[in-house]
């Protein structure tokens, strides 16, 4: 491994590598007599006290995790679920596999990206004390001097899912103990695609997947079979089945995506000939390029709107929280740019009283959602496929689904488990990088160049 501090930006200027980290492990170590053992119990009475507010991560520092560095970074591809079903052929619903490996033999897993951005921030890493998750996070984000795009958002996102794996498994805890405690005791789910029972209409699905557990049966506008659209008759069949939907489902029990498929005066015709069904959200009305644009559907609709899906981090979603021309926030995991990100945006949600519903990427990612929303009392819904059977051969443990909701678990870290003899090894990095000199103010915190 080539050692950061000898590394050299592209104008032959040295890198500030991991010295300035290990100073100050250094001293705390040296006030100690070998390394402290931890006391579970006082570990997660001192993670009580942080609560679940406006959320502050808790520094590594306080926990005096003993000196560790990044060791090797790992990626792989799969073969999709137990089905074989791959999912969209997308980098921002990757569901690659990043494995962060440090010198104490300490393991993150988290999921995402794809293998150029990936190894342009993994070998940001190397090197570097993993206990500091948003040190790394400004690198990432910054270490290039143009700020990430939203596919290097994904990459940076599995890697941040890695470093809190790696940090809550350090300390033998679920990541929802680091992130303020338990909130809620589960998170109520949607369906996307619940199956139609056999000869059944969709009436009979809607009330179906209610009567499994879900709190919302989710529908949608697009017809893969169907790429030439008449807009009028488009409107007009979703009204009907949507009246189907209400029949079988009720008040809140159904939502609608409208895809970003409609212009918006057929998003504001169908969306206010839903208003007198109820539907728990209707989804994307528009094209979610011009933000500003929901000025208009906000002061012409009653629906409750959720915007997000396609967006990365807070600046992408913070206008419609702020001005409060959404309710609900689909903004999801690693998306944004992981867990620190994404509890940020939940700060700002909850200061607007917007709600958050996610959406569905990849199962660690969903693993890593339920730990969110887990320590927070925020309005929240998590997208679950299908029934909820779906399973992932080099899972052996993934999130913990039942009766149409997910529960958080005890199990340390994000709390799964992966198989990587069932995976495809399509990179590995064990030597630092960097890209610009980044400056510093005179506290550390980093500064762009």
């Amino acid at each position: 491994m080539t050692n950061p501090i000898n590394q050299h930006d592209q104008n032959g200027r040295s890198i500030p590598g991991p010295e300035e980290q290990r100073h100050s492990s250094r001293e705390r170590m040296a006030s100690r007599e070998g390394t402290r053992q931890w006391d579970r119990r006082s570990l997660l009475k001192g993670v009580a006290a942080l609560g679940a507010g406006l959320w502050v991560g808790p520094s590594a520092d306080a926990f005096a995790l003993p000196e560790d560095k990044i060791k090797i970074v790992r990626y792989f591809s799969n073969s999709g679920d137990a089905q074989g079903r791959q999912g969209q052929p997308m980098v921002n619903q990757s569901s690659n596999v990043v494995i962060i490996e440090t010198e104490r033999g300490r393991i993150g897993i988290g999921e995402g990206g794809e293998p150029r951005t990936m190894e342009e921030c993994a070998s940001m890493l190397i090197g570097l004390d993993p206990s500091r998750i948003d040190n790394m996070w400004q690198r990432m984000m910054r270490g290039y001097f143009y700020p990430a795009g939203r596919e290097k958002l994904h990459s940076m996102g599995a890697l941040d899912l890695a470093l809190w794996d790696l940090k809550a498994k350090a300390l033998d805890v679920p990541v929802w103990q680091l992130l303020g405690g338990k909130s809620r005791n589960y998170v109520e789910c949607y369906s996307t695609a619940f199956p139609r029972p056999r000869s059944g209409t969709l009436e009979d699905a809607a009330r179906a997947c209610i009567d499994a557990g879900f709190r919302t049966y989710r529908y949608a506008t697009d017809n893969p079979r169907q790429r030439v659209v008449d807009r009028f008759k488009l409107v007009e069949q979703m009204h009907q089945d949507c009246v189907l939907l209400h029949k079988g489902a009720g008040d809140g029990g159904w939502a609608i995506d409208f895809h970003t498929e409609l212009d918006p005066p057929d998003a504001i015709n169908l969306a206010t000939l839903l208003e007198p069904l109820h539907p728990y959200f209707c989804e994307d009305l528009i094209r979610s390029e011009g933000v500003l644009s929901y000025e208009t559907i906000r002061e012409r609709t009653r629906v409750p709107i959720a915007v997000g899906e396609q967006f990365g981090y807070k600046w992408d979603i913070n206008t419609l929280i702020e001005k409060q021309l959404i309710d609900y926030a689909r903004v999801t995991l690693p998306n944004v740019g992981g867990i620190s990100e994404f509890m940020k945006i939940i700060a700002m949600a909850e200061t607007h009283y917007v709600g958050m519903i996610p959406h569905f990427t990849g199962p660690i990612a969903e693993a890593a959602l339920v730990q969110c929303l887990t320590a927070t009392s925020i309005t929240a819904l998590m997208e679950m496929l299908g029934d909820g059977s779906r399973t992932w051969s080099y899972l052996p443990r993934m999130y913990d689904f039942k009766e149409g909701k997910l529960w958080p678990n005890d199990r340390p870290g994000l709390g799964v488990e992966v198989d990587v003899s069932k995976l495809t090894k399509i990179g590995e990095y064990n030597t630092y990088r960097a890209g610009m000199l980044m400056n510093q103010r005179p506290d550390g915190s980093f500064m762009n160049w």
